[in-house]
């Protein structure tokens, strides 16, 4: 069925019997949110009859393990685990400590081979499946782990690391499983762009999946030529978060090479790969082609050429429907859009798709033509809620920008009106002609800050507040969604971007409580201000403009570390989808480190946040997540909160600054609580009650 968002306000039925979601007047229309036109009256006529109550929800880790890397297929994050309680939590200790297998390696042989080596970015969370644990490395090794001991069962290495330096960074942020029978298999994607799968019990290459073991997914990916690079030398596509399966069938996300110099890249192009065999059985553009929907939205043919609209975060799927819903990220270009004019579907979208055939069955599009990188970072979450007494099968998209988009994941529909709104456009960007509304959810609200104005400035003290206003005086300030532009010597320095382009929300995204249906999410108040330059002709570049970096050039910076806008500097908001309201906010964390500064640890402020934006995990009567400080002598813990309050019931320190996002599991009666963290080698640690 093909909705359109309330920018067109429509009776569907009406339409449908008018005849209006036809191919080619939809083609008429602008394109913003529709879902697929043969599904219509199959989904019109059976989505009520379909919706089970909240209560029939089945979501959540089940039996003690955590099988996908959100804690099931609707990255929930969610355990009813409770013997670690808020009576006992500040009582855990270390169970175990495995260091990561990158600490192994032999670095100096790997550089001479022209390969870096980054291990600490081991931001994994690992599954649990029948008393082991499994998970990535940040050099893309994977292994098997005993989950009593921390005893390694095996280790495999795939040897990513000499496939060429990696599209952004050393990181895998976990792997999938997948079982059968007797048949398990851990599948997972490497830096260099494959996807491969092992044997669970011993860790060698499944054979008869693909080549050997593995399957290129640049095969098939236009402009994706093994053995060619950017211009800096790094492969043009990889893998960082894990795969999904569901059905038998197993998408991997992909990273596209971003701060390109060129407007041809590959498209971020989706496969479902066949469990068993490793066979292709469909591929999703993301970039439409030639007939395919959403082509339109291409102005100039400019989809012959344009790449990225990757997911390179995680994905979530619905079992029960076979729907899997991707987070998709920026075109090619991610802050300048004059070479690919038009709203460029299906870039900064959610995307339902049929999970065995490819079929889209809806989408919308949060972004239209951006240039804010602004792309969706973090997997849906999948929830059963209802609204006004009626049961609605829901999805709930946190995102960069601060806004947390809910839809009835069946039909596409917006939960709530989501609006488009006028925006600013005047830029002095040659070439860019930018989208003249946004969609603004009316529910629930910001869990952000957004956009900029002299009101948003610190004002600790008149004369903070003072400094504030003169390190801004040459930056244009503005609402979210404010265009880019250049900077002059002696003149304009760029727009002050809020949230930051890593958001608001960031990869560790959200957790939801399936009993309640609060949705519970990190974020940080930061600001970006972009520098641009036009590559040179010579190094191949063909772009007017592109990206030069966060800390490039001039930029609004105050004296002596002090902040630039308002706390808190970062937070945790807990929304009832229900009602799409806020049910609270908490700062994360005292944010002693600017309590104490010279010029403000007199004013008695409160807390500040600023500690981390760590993921969240959820059990039965808790809210788990990391901060980087206020343990014992300041240093990092983990924290367990009421999910009632927020009011932070128990803390525990960690060894080092928490990276991944922690899971729980249940083994021989005990509860763990498992998760990543830094050092010179960084270790995956399980803590345990005495």
């Amino acid at each position: 069925m093909d909705f359109l968002s309330s920018r067109y306000p429509i009776d569907v039925q009406a339409a449908v019997a008018s005849g209006l979601f036809g191919r080619d007047r939809l083609r008429e229309q602008p394109m913003r949110h529709h879902a697929y036109p043969r599904l219509l009256l199959t989904l019109w006529g059976c989505a009520l009859l379909a919706l089970p109550t909240a209560a029939h929800a089945q979501y959540g880790a089940t039996n003690g393990e955590w099988h996908s890397y959100g804690g099931d297929l609707g990255s929930t994050k969610y355990s009813p685990l409770d013997q670690i309680n808020a009576t006992n939590f500040s009582d855990l200790r270390l169970a175990w400590r495995w260091q990561s297998a990158d600490g192994a390696l032999d670095t100096e042989a790997i550089q001479a081979q022209g390969s870096r080596v980054q291990v600490r970015m081991f931001q994994a969370t690992p599954l649990m499946v029948n008393g082991v644990l499994y998970l990535s490395t940040a050099m893309h090794q994977v292994a098997a782990v005993d989950a009593t001991t921390g005893e390694s069962l095996w280790v495999h290495d795939p040897q990513a690391y000499l496939g060429g330096p990696p599209t952004h960074f050393n990181n895998s942020r976990g792997v999938a499983y997948w079982q059968d029978g007797d048949d398990a298999r851990i599948f997972f994607g490497t830096n260099e762009g494959y996807l491969l799968a092992l044997d669970a019990a011993t860790g060698e290459p499944e054979l008869d999946f693909g080549s050997g073991g593995r399957v290129d997914l640049m095969t098939g990916i236009p402009r994706a030529i093994r053995g060619d690079t950017n211009y800096r030398g790094r492969n043009l596509l990889g893998v960082a978060s894990p795969p999904i399966v569901a059905r038998d069938v197993v998408v991997t996300p992909n990273i596209i090479s971003d701060g390109a110099i060129r407007k041809e890249a590959p498209p971020g192009w989706l496969k479902g790969v066949d469990a068993r065999t490793g066979e292709t059985k469909w591929m999703f553009h993301t970039v439409p082609q030639a007939d395919d929907f959403g082509v339109d939205s291409w102005l100039d043919e400019s989809w012959r050429y344009s790449g990225n609209a990757n997911v390179w975060t995680m994905l979530s799927v619905d079992d029960e429907t076979g729907y899997i819903y991707l987070p998709t990220g920026t075109p090619t270009g991610d802050y300048y859009g004059g070479h690919r004019p038009g709203d460029n579907l299906f870039a900064e979208s959610v995307v339902a798709l049929d999970i065995e055939t490819g079929q889209r069955m809806w989408h919308f599009q949060a972004v239209h033509h951006g240039v804010w990188d602004y792309d969706f970072p973090a997997a849906p979450n999948l929830v059963d809620i209802t609204v006004d007494g009626r049961p609605i099968r829901a999805l709930a998209q946190v995102s960069k920008q601060g806004f947390t988009y809910v839809f009835d994941r069946v039909t596409g529909e917006p939960v709530w009106p989501i609006e488009e709104r006028a925006v600013e456009t005047d830029t002095d960007l040659e070439g860019e002609a930018l989208s003249p509304t946004q969609p603004f959810p009316t529910k629930p609200p910001p869990f952000e800050y957004q956009g900029t104005s002299i009101d948003d400035l610190v004002d600790f003290t008149p004369e903070i507040r003072a400094m504030a206003v003169e390190a801004v005086q040459n930056f244009r300030l503005g609402p979210l969604f404010s265009p880019p532009m250049l900077s002059y010597d002696g003149g304009l320095q760029g727009t002050i971007q809020r949230p930051h382009v890593g958001g608001g929300a960031s990869w560790t995204g959200a957790a939801v409580d399936p009993e309640t249906g609060i949705l519970y999410v990190p974020s940080e108040n930061r600001f970006s201000v972009l520098k641009y330059y036009t590559p040179a002709p010579e190094d191949g570049g063909n772009l007017r403009y592109t990206f030069r970096g966060l800390a490039a050039g001039v930029q609004p910076q105050m004296p002596q570390g002090l902040p630039l806008f308002k706390p808190p500097y970062s937070r945790m908001t807990a929304i009832n989808l229900n009602a799409g309201e806020h049910a609270w906010m908490r700062p994360n964390g005292d944010g002693d480190r600017l309590r104490n500064h010279p010029q403000l640890r007199e004013l008695d402020l409160p807390p500040l946040g600023g500690e981390g934006h760590g993921g969240p995990l959820l059990t039965k009567t808790l809210l788990v997540s990391a901060l980087s400080a206020g343990g014992t002598n300041g240093g990092p813990r983990l924290v367990a909160r009421n999910k009632t309050t927020g009011a932070i019931v128990g803390s525990v320190d960690l060894p080092a600054g928490a990276i991944g996002t922690p899971m729980t599991y249940l083994q021989d009666g005990i509860q763990y609580i498992a998760l990543t963290v830094g050092g010179e080698v960084p270790e995956l640690i399980a803590l345990r009650l005495p």
